[in-house]
């Protein structure tokens, strides 16, 4: 069950060479995810304010494979590798037109109020189970 989401490369994503800036792959990634959560029907604003939870990068591997450029459309696959009760492992590949050119695993926890790790909660959890 992958989730799609596309965005352009702009001017202020580039770096000197011209190419998209190592770091700028962890924000795209990050989009992806947000929207992914969003496409689940979690209300991660909500989820904050009523149950206190939020989800903290806890690890992120990374391959950088080849480089993106100044106007590419870029689109992130978002795919659920692993969940625990606590944890979820995606992998987030970034394709320009079917070339791989960045993938990652990311490791997501769910903290609590108090900052310690919570259960995920059932919304998110209820699709995959």
């Amino acid at each position: 069950m992958a989730h799609r989401y596309t965005c352009r490369v702009y001017y202020e994503d580039t770096d000197l060479a011209g190419i998209v800036y190592y770091a700028n792959y962890l924000k795209f990634i990050e989009r992806a995810r947000t929207e992914w959560v969003r496409t689940l029907g979690v209300d991660q604003v909500k989820l904050k304010s009523e149950d206190g939870i939020v989800f903290a990068v806890r690890r992120v591997e990374a391959d950088y494979l080849h480089p993106a450029k100044f106007d590419d459309e870029l689109t992130i696959e978002t795919t659920l590798e692993t969940m625990t009760g606590a944890r979820l492992v995606l992998r987030q590949d970034v394709t320009r037109a079917g070339e791989r050119l960045f993938t990652a695993l990311v490791t997501l926890v769910a903290l609590g109020p108090n900052g310690h790790v919570a259960r995920i909660p059932r919304i998110l959890a209820r699709p995959f189970h």
